[in-house]
């Protein structure tokens, strides 16, 4: 069931009765859940910009309910053609006595809400909670946050490819930049070309937002946003793989924002919201800002490609794994133990992916990000200095050996 209500339905509700975003909106249950998801969806708005813009509209969609329980997905939609991109979110709504409370994610009660209801599938519960940044119990109530690994700010592992087909190279159309353009964080990149297939970087739960705008829930708190595409798919929590079909680039704005030509909007998220890009791993190449939005920089090992340039997929890093970045130069030494005091086993080129077992500290070592006494010991038993490896983690990947 679809409903779109309009901007004068929208104000009265808010009229007859408002909560703050922190807070479950509550709205009588004769009504329905599409009023009061559409009344939260308007403070929302309100919070972000002290009132809805002319040609802004909710746009709510219940793709699941049964008894006092109902799932789906909100959006801020913006005038098509407009410089301003929608905003969009899960919701639950739970007809509590006389009227429906409402949750989105990224609010407290979120995924407590998700652990109780009826209409959660059993894959999405975990990763609600990862997205809440907690553990929930069975019966719904927070706990500790045992099994969930806690992103910390200098811990930026993905797991993820880039949105499209590996060993494909496409164009990076332009650097980290605003969801909704040059606003912070810069979490989002324009890509093009390939075979204009767009697919999902990692494996996950997907929705449809919008016409053109599919989100993927992943585990580890992260989820990543596709906009503009075309012939996309109609989805409703479905589990995707990695590499999974999502739609073709395209110039969609049914939702809001602007398109010159065809191309995937791509947005990464953390914990519920956009988190910028810059130190992230995408198909083994680590993004990074440029002095404004828009421009911006990837590399994998020591080489770099500045927007608007070409990328090669070269597949998802592995948690455990990182990539050869020599410094400039074209090859880095591997020795039998962690430190230069040891003896010389061959040699791995930049660019190598390679695999850590476990790590252990040794004579120190000054690469690109700065100095590190840490050495990684490989998968093949030798070691290398982890001033010379990119994995996206200040520290150990694999524990200490």
């Amino acid at each position: 069931m679809v409903t779109t209500l309009a901007l004068a339905a929208a104000s009265t509700l808010l009229a007859a009765g408002s909560s703050t975003a922190a807070e479950p909106a509550a709205v009588a249950a004769a009504t329905g859940p599409e009023a009061a998801v559409t009344d939260h969806l308007h403070e929302r708005g309100q919070q972000r910009a002290g009132a809805l813009a002319s040609g802004d509209r909710p746009v709510v969609k219940v793709t699941r309910e049964a008894g006092a329980w109902a799932h789906g997905t909100a959006v801020l939609a913006t005038e098509p053609g407009s410089d301003r991109m929608p905003e969009g979110w899960l919701f639950i709504a739970h007809r509590d006595g006389g009227s429906w409370q409402v949750a989105f994610d990224g609010e407290p009660r979120f995924a407590e809400l998700s652990a109780r209801s009826t209409l959660t599938r059993a894959a999405e519960k975990p990763l609600f909670a990862e997205q809440d940044g907690r553990q929930v119990s069975a019966a719904g109530r927070p706990g500790v946050t045992t099994g969930i690994t806690p992103l910390a700010g200098s811990d930026f592992r993905t797991g993820m490819a880039l949105p499209w087909a590996n060993g494909q190279t496409w164009t990076m159309t332009s650097g980290p930049h605003g969801w909704g353009g040059s606003e912070a964080p810069w979490s989002s990149m324009d890509f093009a070309g390939g075979d204009q297939t767009v697919r999902a970087t990692r494996g996950g739960t997907a929705y449809t937002m919008c016409t053109g705008w599919i989100r993927v829930i992943h585990d580890r708190g992260y989820s990543t946003d596709y906009y503009h595409l075309w012939s996309s798919v109609n989805v409703n929590g479905a589990a995707v793989g990695a590499g999974a079909y999502l739609g073709y680039t395209g110039t969609d704005v049914t939702c809001g924002g602007a398109a010159s030509g065809r191309h995937v909007h791509f947005g990464l998220r953390q914990n519920s919201a956009y988190v910028g890009l810059a130190g992230h791993g995408l198909g083994k190449w680590s993004m990074e800002n440029g002095g404004s939005a828009y421009q911006g920089s990837a590399l994998h090992g020591s080489a770099r490609v500045v927007a608007p340039g070409n990328l090669y997929n070269y597949g998802a890093l592995g948690l455990n794994q990182g990539v050869i970045d020599a410094n400039g130069g074209g090859s880095v030494n591997k020795r039998t133990g962690p430190g230069t005091g040891y003896g010389l086993s061959g040699s791995v080129a930049d660019g190598a992916t390679v695999t850590v077992s476990c790590s252990s500290n040794g004579t120190s070592h000054t690469g690109r990000y700065g100095t590190s006494s840490l050495w990684n010991r490989l998968s093949d038993g030798t070691w290398v200095s982890d001033a010379y490896m990119w994995t996206g983690v200040n520290g150990t990947i694999n524990g200490y050996c």
